[in-house]
Formats: structure tokens, C-alpha cells, sequence
């Protein structure tokens, strides 16, 4: 029973948090599956591959210094942050190297880092709050594992492997030879960065003085890329309004469904509204098309016909003509 709940108390709110992950990207949302896939990477082969390399490495260190807390501190500061920020980065890189049509804005690479990232936390979560708060502690041991993992420092994992998505997102967008290199490893270094000082500050400051002062630093950080997210859907916002006033123009889309698709909010209510018309699946198309649309037309002028982006903006068109026009 304690390892039931403590997989449901560990992953289940990392789930949640996918979910609102998710659902901020309002404008152009990415597949489904494929969000469920980076997930499944971090909750399985990341967090696998790191549980076993980090194992071997503790018992190296172990071997060589027979001192728990070098090892410990080792471990935490300089192995566990490399370790495991690459392997939830491959994730994004894979998504970055052969999904590369949705990967298509900085908020993008965001998503995929963050969600990959929560993969991996709700598998560390259901460890922690199993062996060190129900096996040592009992069902209290359990609740206030979960309190910690899940609310205070539930959001660590994606607030560092971010980073990453937003680094190859950068390289994405650039046409610098330079930057296209340099930008993957500038977002892996601040996520291995972030990631250490987290850990040196948990592992030094045992005192409830350090603990609220490493909750601060880890929720300014949190709220720091609360900031971000919203910064880049106002921008996607004006992108939609720039990109799409060619389609409001020639009567492809109407001026209320002109101004509904440039409004996250409106679109919440068209969407509610959509429920009780009967016609949900139609208006979620033709949103979704806006946002594809808004961002292949983007792709367009700043990359050229990449990836067939001129077809791919033909194709949006008429799509968007004809869901438009069913509506």
C-alpha cells in the first residue's frame, strides 16, 4: 500500500503539472502524443539511466574516499546535475532533430523541456517520498515527503531543463552558424548551473533557516520563468495579429474569429461556448490552424521555404478557409 500511494502522491501532481504546462501554450499547442513521449522519456529511461550511473558513481567515490558526506556532496553538486540534465535533454534534442516542424518558438522549447522534466520528477518523487518518508516515518513520513517534493520543490526539474529547450530554441530561430552551437550549450550550462546550487544549498543548509532560504531561492527562480511564459505568449500574441491580418483581410476569417484566435482569453469562452453549440472539435481546429498558421508564415519570412513551409503555409490556408467556413 505505501508504495501505491507513494507512486500516486509522487507522479499524479507531476502529471497535473504537465497538464498546466500544457494548457499555457495557448496559441499553438504541441501534439499530444508527442508531450506524452518526452514525459515517458523522463519518467523511464532518464531517470533509469540516471539511477544507475549515478549509483555506480556514488560507490566509486565511496570506494575512494570512504566518507559519506564527500560522496554525498559529490554526488549532488558535480555528477547528479550533469547526469541528469543531459539525459532529460536528449529528449528535447530528439524532438529538436526529428520533430523539427513543431518545434517552432522559444515557448515551444520550453514545453518540451519542462514536460520532459516533470517525467522525471514524478518517477524521483515516488522514490523519495517512498524510502525516505514512508519507510522511515510511516504514512507522516509519506505526507511530508510529499509537502516537500511536491509543493515545495515540485517545479525544480522543469525550471532547469527549460533552459535547454529554450537554448535549442534560440538555435532554431538564429541564422548565426555561431549561435546554433553555442546556444544548446549555454542552456545546458545554466541547467546544470541552477540545478547544482540547488542541490549545495539543500545539502549545506540542514536549519530551518536554510530551508526557507533555499525555498525562496527556488521559488524566485520558479516565479522568475512564471514571468518568461507569460512574456512569450503576449509576444505570440502579437505574432498572431501580425501574421494573420492577411487572412482577416481577405475574408478567410471573420473579424470575431479574427479577434477571438489573437485572444487567449476569448478563446476560452468560444471554446466553452463550442461545448454547448455542439461544435467543439471544429472551433479547437480552427484555433489550432490560426496559431500553425501564424507560426509556418513566421517560419517563412525568416527562414526562407525550410522544411516546406510556402506548401505547409498553403495547406494551413485552406484549411483554415474551410473550418472557418463551416463554422
Amino acid at each position: 500500500m505505501g508504495v501505491l500511494m507513494s507512486i500516486i502522491a509522487g507522479a499524479l501532481p507531476m502529471a497535473f503539472y504537465a497538464w498546466i504546462l500544457y494548457y499555457l501554450d495557448r496559441y499553438e499547442r504541441e501534439p499530444v502524443k508527442l508531450l506524452i513521449g518526452v514525459f515517458l522519456w523522463g519518467a523511464v529511461i532518464a531517470s533509469g539511466a540516471a539511477f544507475v550511473i549515478n549509483s555506480i558513481t556514488s560507490n566509486g567515490i565511496y570506494f575512494l574516499t570512504q566518507s559519506e558526506f564527500a560522496t554525498q556532496l559529490t554526488i549532488s553538486t558535480l555528477v547528479a546535475p550533469v547526469v541528469e540534465e543531459t539525459l532529460k535533454g536528449m529528449a528535447v534534442l530528439i524532438v529538436f532533430l526529428f520533430f523539427r516542424s513543431e518545434f517552432d518558438s522559444l515557448l515551444d522549447g520550453l514545453i518540451y523541456g519542462g514536460i520532459t522534466a516533470l517525467g522525471f520528477a514524478a518517477t524521483e518523487n515516488a522514490w523519495y517520498i517512498h524510502q525516505l518518508g514512508f519507510m522511515e516515518y510511516g504514512w507522516q513520513g509519506l505526507l511530508k515527503m510529499t509537502f516537500i517534493r511536491v509543493v515545495l520543490v515540485g517545479w525544480q526539474h522543469p525550471f532547469y531543463t527549460a533552459f535547454i529547450g529554450l537554448g535549442l530554441a534560440f538555435s532554431r530561430r538564429t541564422k548565426e552558424p555561431i549561435v546554433r552551437w553555442i546556444a544548446p550549450l549555454i542552456g545546458w550550462a545554466i541547467a546544470v548551473t541552477f540545478h547544482l546550487l540547488h542541490n549545495l544549498f539543500a545539502g549545506l543548509f540542514q536549519s530551518n533557516a536554510g530551508l526557507v532560504f533555499a525555498t525562496i531561492w527556488d521559488w524566485s527562480g520558479y516565479l522568475g520563468l512564471l514571468l518568461l511564459i507569460f512574456l512569450l505568449i503576449k509576444r505570440e500574441q502579437r505574432w498572431m495579429k501580425e501574421y494573420l491580418a492577411a487572412e482577416h483581410k481577405q475574408d478567410l476569417l471573420s473579424n470575431e474569429q479574427f479577434q477571438i484566435a489573437c485572444s487567449a482569453w476569448k478563446q476560452g469562452f468560444a471554446f466553452v461556448r463550442a461545448r454547448f453549440d455542439g461544435n467543439y472539435h471544429q472551433v479547437k481546429d480552427l484555433y489550432q490552424t490560426c496559431g500553425d498558421l501564424m507560426h509556418k508564415k513566421r517560419q517563412l519570412v525568416r527562414h526562407g521555404a525550410e522544411l516546406g513551409a510556402a506548401l505547409e503555409v498553403q495547406r494551413l490556408r485552406a484549411e483554415l478557409q474551410s473550418l472557418a467556413e463551416q463554422i
